[in-house]
């Protein structure tokens, strides 16, 4: 369209391009991130209204998680083969329609199933709006990008939190869809406005690599989900981590022979890139895993309401919101390594003190940690997120990002259930005190994943890794 040209040229012109295509990609973020606190939280009035158990209505945030870290790989692949714009657009209008729908939900199961669908379409936008980002983004101004992307993911939680909590209690659940696909229509329209299409690469799409992906994260992503509900003894959950096992073995065989893989394996012999998506499996392990619990204990034992408990969790989303420009700034002045290291130990030590908080059955002490959790995660994100850029080749920017997407949420899956596993049901403070203790511990081991993480040098930009032709032609 003309009119898009036009105005393209212009920003480019102007030198605010890049500026825009972050405003636009960061307004769908922002969109797809508004729900998620606030369901999270709302459980047991939706658990209500549908006479449903809430290990039921617990599929509601955890079945969006398990399945969209399956699509990352893959659409981030299918945006370096066609086109990150048209994926992206494609998968945010799809997601808009279905939130929509999703306000409209009969039953427990029409609403997992729709809010699944609609998670998975907004979340596969993420890898191709990284990749997007690192199309207009030199490698030294990404890591600053990335803070503003933390806290744009940081921040629509938080306002989930904020307006949620009071809106649930007033209007009912059905609400939280509405504005989703009110605020999504409208990020979707400036997506289509300002992006412009990156170059696409004329190679085969790996089906075989892509089916054998899906069965082996999915069967250890579901065998992770079904331990809260099932419990760690039900024999179904070995039976799903065993098809994920023959899956992900599956999988290394057929991309070690493929002409074109889905993921190259060559990228897993670049120590940082490697490091990275450990760190960030951990990182988010320890995040969301004290994310899911923290609410838990303001209810059993300080008897907190909906709204109340919604409100207190806002000083851990706030404080991420804030810190997430100052750890991309250290990051791009310190390098990658120095923030991701820094944001872990501030992690550890935080929810240490919230462990000691729920032991003591301090609010204070408690609210506190939250607070540092929150810097903790803000400071390191930034800079895990743009390690992963600075350790490939710039054709591999979108199965890059969407590897580093996959190994965060299979990270925070890990987490919820691990602590949860601990945690147990048993409304106790030592219980909820040694669950969130091994959430320090998972903190503690990201901080020390991340000494492997490549340095940027103070005032530049690590060089991408170049691999040896046919190596890396995802």
């Amino acid at each position: 369209m003309r009119w898009r040209r036009a105005w393209i040229e212009r920003l480019d012109a102007s030198g605010r391009y890049p500026g825009w295509v972050l405003f636009a990609v960061l307004a769908g973020m922002f969109s797809t991130s508004f729900p998620f606190t606030i369901l999270a939280v709302s459980l047991g009035p939706i658990a209500e209204e549908f006479g449903a158990r809430e290990t039921t209505l617990a599929w509601v945030v955890t079945a969006p998680m398990l399945l969209s870290a399956i699509a990352f790989p893959l659409v981030g692949k299918l945006g370096d083969l066609h086109g990150h714009r048209r994926v992206f657009l494609w998968g945010f209008a799809g997601a808009t329609v279905v939130a929509a729908l999703t306000a409209l939900a009969w039953d427990p199961y029409s609403l997992i199933g729709m809010r699944t669908v609609a998670a998975v379409l907004g979340g596969a936008t993420q890898p191709t709006a990284m990749a997007l980002l690192f199309a207009v983004f030199p490698a030294g101004r990404r890591v600053r990008a990335m803070g503003w992307w933390s806290m744009t993911t940081a921040g629509a939680p938080a306002l989930g939190l904020i307006l949620g909590g009071p809106l649930v209690d007033l209007l009912g659940w059905r609400i939280v869809f509405l504005l989703q696909a009110g605020m999504s229509a409208a990020a979707l329209a400036i997506a289509f406005a300002v992006l412009r299409e990156t170059r696409p690469r004329r190679v085969r799409f790996d089906v075989l690599g892509a089916l054998a992906l899906a069965v082996g994260v999915g069967g250890f992503m579901v065998a992770l989900g079904s331990v809260r509900e099932l419990g760690i003894a039900s024999p179904w959950i070995p039976a799903a981590a065993a098809l994920g096992a023959l899956g992900i073995v599956a999988f290394v065989r057929i991309e070690g022979r493929v002409r074109d893989p889905l993921l190259p394996l060559a990228l897993f012999r670049d120590r940082s890139f490697s490091a990275t998506l450990v760190t960030n499996a951990f990182n988010s392990a320890a995040y969301m895993g004290a994310f899911v619990l923290a609410p838990l204990l303001l209810y059993e034992s300080f008897d907190f309401s909906i709204t109340k408990a919604s409100l207190l969790m806002v000083l851990r989303t706030a404080s991420l919101t804030l810190a997430s420009p100052i750890g991309g700034a250290l990051g791009e002045r310190f390098g990658e390594r120095s923030a991701s290291v820094l944001g872990g130990a501030v992690m550890s030590v935080a929810l240490g003190g919230i462990a000691w908080g729920a032991y003591e059955s301090n609010l204070l002490v408690f609210g506190i940690g939250l607070v540092g959790q929150g810097v903790g995660h803000g400071l390191s994100q930034p800079s895990i997120t743009s390690a992963i850029a600075h350790s490939v080749a710039e054709s591999d920017l979108g199965v890059a990002s969407a590897a580093n997407r996959l190994a965060g949420q299979g990270g925070a899956s890990f987490g919820i259930a691990l602590l949860t596993i601990v945690y147990g049901g048993v409304a106790e403070p030592d219980t909820f005190g040694l669950a969130f203790a091994l959430g320090a511990a998972l903190a503690l081991a990201s901080t020390l994943t991340a000494l492997s993480i490549g340095a940027v040098p103070k005032g530049g930009a690590a060089v991408p890794t170049v691999y040896p032709a046919g190596s890396s032609s995802s």
